[in-house]
């Protein structure tokens, strides 16, 4: 699947691995993990692990090889880093995955943005991409907790005066979705920051 001009991604074909390791809420746990990998002409190739835990949870995660081949030093970092949680909405056969927006630091090392606009959002992400999320079949962006004091979310009309945490919202059952959010918006923008990807590669 191409995501971007230069950028593909690509489920890993075969059974899947399974693990040990330690969940985002700090269980000892196994997981069954799906490989997908990330591509650039001229570039090591990527691997995104999305970890279905026996405890129930999920998360994707920028996977660490044994070896990691040279690229520069944010990048690097974001390997093993910043792992993404897929919980239960409140909807049933629904899930969720938070949008934090990843950008890099004064040091070259990946964070995340938990609250910002709408527009902030957009002009992070790109508004076309989130909606080309959005277009897909059950996929819904809005704002990840039920408050009355909170803005709608609205991509045709992105409100810039209260930030709040965005989630992207999802059908149980499609296992692409989350991925290819994952890879827009915290992988992308350190291969933008690293200039492995143009500002205008679309």
């Amino acid at each position: 699947m191409r995501l971007l001009n230069d950028l593909t991604l690509a489920r890993n074909a075969g059974g899947g691995l399974t693990q040990s390791g330690t969940t985002c809420s700090g269980e000892i746990s196994r997981a069954s993990t799906v490989e997908w990998e990330l591509r650039l002409p001229d570039q090591p190739s990527l691997t995104v692990h999305d970890n279905h835990w026996v405890n129930g949870e999920r998360d994707l995660v920028l996977h660490k090889p044994t070896v990691v081949p040279e690229m520069p030093a944010a990048l690097s970092n974001l390997h093993n880093r910043l792992r993404t949680g897929i919980s239960p909405s409140a909807r049933p056969g629904e899930l969720r995955i938070m949008v934090f927006p990843t950008y890099v630091d004064m040091l070259g090392r990946p964070r995340i943005k938990k609250s910002v606009t709408t527009l902030d959002l957009t002009n992070a992400l790109g508004l076309h991409r989130l909606e080309e999320l959005t277009a897909r079949e059950g996929v819904s962006l809005e704002a990840a907790f039920d408050r009355p004091d909170l803005p709608p979310v609205d991509l045709a009309d992105p409100q810039d005066e209260k930030p709040l945490q965005h989630a992207l919202f999802f059908p149980a059952a499609d296992d692409e979705t989350p991925v290819v959010a994952f890879v827009r918006f915290r992988i992308v923008p350190v291969l933008r920051h690293i200039g492995w990807l143009s500002p205008d590669d679309d």
